[in-house]
């Protein structure tokens, strides 16, 4: 059985946890085991990394470092956790993954675009999700919703800084139809969700006729 690999994406305050722990219980009900991860974390040193990234002490850190230290995150999660998991047979959900370090640092902070792509090929080993979901919303309905948290490092950088992070989100939908699946953060969780279910079934079905 071959392994399937879901990464979500989205703007902070889009709602992906939510969508990600809906999807997890679904496959759970079809009899389908699947793994969870975040970025960045999910492994003792990746943890550790995401603790100096969300940090709001280092509220100051240079762009270069932080997506070094992202990508340092995500290449020992690919090596200790996802591809042992996709080697199995089992479903891995990615809550984040490239795409982000492509939009948070490269749109957002403004970093070669060159760069970003080398940093994310050397972390993956070129590996990639067979399907992105996109959360999209407005930044301004993104920042109403942190405002009832905690903000960490990341979600305190501004409504600005957002927009451009959000514009990234879209050029790399339009880049990378393939995998990229766009969807309307802006509904209730449900309606967010039956389109995630129908894009999910859709997959598996043709698997199913193919096989």
């Amino acid at each position: 059985m071959r392994g399937h690999f879901i990464s979500f994406e989205g703007i902070d305050g889009s709602g992906k946890s939510t969508q990600i722990q809906l999807l997890s219980d679904h496959l759970e009900r079809q009899g389908i085991v699947s793994h969870v991860f975040r970025e960045p974390g999910s492994t003792v040193l990746s943890e550790k990394v995401r603790e100096i990234l969300l940090d709001l002490q280092h509220i100051e850190l240079n762009p270069i470092s932080e997506s070094l230290l992202f990508a340092a995150a995500r290449g020992q999660l690919v090596n200790e956790k996802i591809k042992p998991a996709l080697h199995k047979g089992k479903w891995v959900i990615c809550d984040r993954y490239t795409d982000s370090t492509t939009a948070y640092q490269g749109f957002g902070r403004g970093i070669d675009r060159d760069q970003i792509d080398t940093i994310n090929h050397i972390a993956t080993m070129g590996l990639e999700p067979e399907i992105t979901f996109i959360i999209d919303i407005p930044p301004e309905v993104a920042s109403a919703r942190l405002e009832t948290t905690d903000p960490d490092r990341m979600e305190s950088t501004g409504l600005e800084f957002f927009q451009k992070v959000r514009k990234g989100y879209l050029v790399i939908s339009k880049e990378n139809p393939h995998r990229c699946v766009n969807i309307n953060g802006n509904q209730n969780p449900g309606e967010v969700f039956n389109e995630i279910q129908q894009v999910i079934m859709n997959k598996i079905e043709k698997e199913t006729i193919c096989s």
